[in-house]
């Protein structure tokens, strides 16, 4: 018979543990939370100190039976739930629900699932963290306030079932101020004079500098033509070649925001599947004769922290995969850098080094095989040497102008040789040849570009820039990021295109009424500084109860304000001029989370929707009949097919073009890259450049 039963959230999880203790444990999963506030009401006597009132979630009466039987079976039970302050708020309602003691030493934390960080948790279990619980159940009050108090009100004043939230509604504002930021841009006219030169056998590039010693901006094609002039007849000529070294360092291992950053950037993952499958290579991946294995550590933290194991078996590594040269002198160490950043547990790394991505490759799948490359190589990485840059800085004479050629190049890889991060325009930096030259080269012109440009608005936010303004201004925490970008694309206050937020018409409609009615909701700082009195509740520093009143307190005062003063708004849908081929009733424009659809204006009566059907002027490739229309998957991604489907069936992730291939005559594809855009041949190997302001779709 069992000694004990050890409860943790799932399932998988339960499985890896089970294998690490043993016969003498029983381990279930509670799945998730086993209590919670009401759906039905606000669930929190205010009066009564914000006493909260829960229940047990629906359909989870059958497994707490399951979980109070076993208990009554065994001499000590553990609560093994995650090592956080939602994983100590599980822990305390499983006690609770189990009329287990608090004062007891039952809780056991883990941030691997490995035999030995298992293993050690359960020599030293401690009592429940009441300053972990009191924290979270802070903020689940406060967002349950904010929530259950402003809703009925928009239901009541602006349209029903709308919804306002503590954290998504300052992402919101964030999203549509950049959206106004856009819409107020004026762009700037610059010019810019390419040399295309060579000496020997060798090509490349010179950018203008100065004109008669002092740097010139370039701001109108008159200052293009005196340049031209003054360089009319010239020789070009190198004048001074710099050359200098530079160190470049690796980046710190991954926290959760960074990881989703990055996952986002090299892997294309939303933040919430980046965190479904860091979940399932934490909780442990069957790996053949291994068993059931956790592959990384715990995967919500805002820590950059490394264990001395950790490090040193990443030295180990490094020395017999690298050499010598790859290991730094002394161990690499990275302090927090975000605003709120708590240093609980260590970042997200494998959890062991030595278990690179093609040894468990086949018994991963595609998502698990990547994210957990990508976890790895960023580690290993991160314990590694500098890299060596050599940068080269050539300054060439034209008359009385100064041309400048820059290039570079890795004298010596380092941690490059394993990872390099992304950058948010989905470019990495590459180098940039430059033949050997010295002072008094004397240079062949081929060809001088001169190029008109206009200043760009500020860009819109894709996932993983929203994730780092967040974590920057210290909105929300590591468990918050995720579910914040995914309820307020499901409420459709923000749209995606091209990888981008944009706010709709509903989303700033209700952060106008917002400003006006809740300011300090969406105040950055305000917003900031409750997170950082939820931290000190968690530290034992703050009283939770304290902190719930004095937000209410005004709170309270603005809901008063608000229901008088609101103005009630009639939102009309715009009308198509379709008819719904169900009923026969005028079709609607709406706006979702993918984007504009038609929908029947008879609704609730009539629920039929259909897409908005884009033409890109494109002749189906394969029917030769149909044209080819811009459609949208279930989950928003963009692809193309024909308009006769289902009679045919033709269908393209790729954009087509209106061009056919100059060497096959097939149909073309648009193909996005770092360099832009090229136009690549379906059937054959043919690719070419797509000109500025070429029409890729008439």
């Amino acid at each position: 018979m069992a000694d004990a039963l050890v409860i943790v959230e799932s399932p998988a999880k339960a499985k890896t543990i089970g294998k690490y203790l043993g016969s003498k444990y029983i381990v279930k999963a509670s799945m998730g939370h086993i209590r919670d506030l009401p759906k039905s009401q606000i669930g929190v006597e205010v009066e009564n100190d914000f006493n909260p009132k829960y229940i047990t979630i629906r359909g989870k009466g059958s497994i707490l039976k399951e979980l109070k039987d076993a208990s009554k079976k065994v001499k000590k039970v553990y609560l093994a739930a995650d090592p956080d302050r939602e994983g100590e708020a599980i822990a305390w309602h499983l006690a609770h629900a189990l009329d287990l003691d608090n004062t007891q030493e039952c809780r056991v934390v883990f941030n691997e699932i490995t035999k030995q960080a298992v293993k050690d948790a359960f020599k030293t279990p401690r009592k429940i963290n009441m300053d972990l619980v009191n924290a979270q159940q802070a903020r689940r009050i406060l967002d349950r306030l904010v929530g259950y108090k402003i809703s009925p009100l928009l239901w009541k004043k602006v349209k029903k079932g709308l919804s306002a939230g503590r954290v998504q509604s300052v992402a919101v504002k964030i999203i549509m101020d950049r959206e106004n930021e856009i819409s107020a841009f004026v762009p700037t006219e610059y010019w810019s004079i390419t040399a295309k030169l060579g000496i020997r056998d060798s090509l490349f590039e010179a950018k203008f500098h100065k004109l008669n010693g002092d740097k010139k901006e370039l701001g109108q094609e008159s200052d293009v033509q005196e340049v031209l002039e003054a360089i009319k007849n010239a020789a070009f000529q190198v004048k001074e070649v710099k050359e200098k070294e530079r160190q470049r360092h690796p980046s710190a291992p991954f926290t959760t925001s960074s990881l989703q950053q990055e996952a986002a950037r090299k892997l294309g993952f939303r933040a919430s599947k980046t965190m479904s499958v860091a979940q399932q290579l934490y909780e442990g991946v069957e790996l053949g004769k291994e068993g059931t294995v956790g592959l990384i550590t715990y995967m919500r933290t805002d820590s950059t922290r490394l264990s001395v194991t950790a490090q040193e078996e990443a030295k180990e590594l490094i020395l017999s995969k690298y050499g010598e040269k790859f290991v730094p002198e002394t161990p690499r160490q990275y302090s927090k850098k975000a605003a709120g950043a708590q240093d609980a547990h260590e970042a997200i790394r494998p959890t062991s080094a030595l278990r690179e991505p093609d040894m468990v490759k086949e018994f991963l799948s595609r998502d698990q095989f990547r994210l957990y490359k990508l976890v790895w190589e960023r580690f290993v990485s991160s314990q590694m040497s500098s890299a060596l840059l050599d940068t080269l800085s050539v300054d060439i004479t034209a008359g009385t102008a100064i041309f400048r050629a820059v290039g570079s190049k890795v004298s010596f890889p380092g941690f490059m040789k394993v990872y390099v991060e992304g950058n948010d325009d989905g470019t990495t930096d590459e180098e940039k040849y430059l033949p050997p030259l010295k002072a008094g080269d004397d240079l062949i012109k081929h060809d001088i570009e001169p190029k008109q440009h206009f200043t760009q608005p500020p860009p819109r936010y894709t996932e993983a820039r929203l994730v780092k303004t967040l974590e920057e201004l210290g909105i929300g925490r590591p468990s918050t990021y995720a579910p914040t970008l995914e309820t307020i694309q499901k409420r459709g206050y923000v749209a995606i295109e091209e990888k981008k937020f944009m706010p709709t018409e509903l989303g700033e409609l209700i952060i106008e009424q917002m400003e006006e009615f809740f300011p300090e909701i969406l105040d950055v700082e305000f917003t900031a500084h409750m997170e950082g009195d939820l931290d000190h509740v968690e530290e034992g520093a703050e009283d939770w109860v304290k902190v719930l009143a004095q937000f209410y307190e005004s709170f309270e005062k603005r809901l008063l304000y608000a229901e008088e003063e609101m103005k009630e708004i009639e939102i009309e849908d715009e009308v198509s001029d379709e008819l719904c081929e169900k009923c026969g009733k005028p079709m609607v424009y709406k706006l979702g989370r993918f984007g504009k659809f038609l929908a029947c204006s008879g609704f609730p009566d009539c629920r039929n929707t259909k897409p908005i059907i884009k033409d890109i002027g494109v002749s189906c490739p394969k029917c030769h009949e149909g044209k080819v229309v811009e459609r949208r998957s279930k989950k928003g991604r963009v692809f193309y097919g024909c308009d006769q489907y289902p009679g045919c069936d033709f269908v393209s992730w790729d954009r087509p073009s209106v061009k056919p291939c100059p060497v096959c005559g097939s149909w073309m594809v648009e193909k996005r890259n770092k360099q832009g855009t090229k136009l690549q041949c379906t059937s054959c190997d043919h690719t070419e450049a797509v000109l500025d302001n070429e029409e890729l779709a008439e």
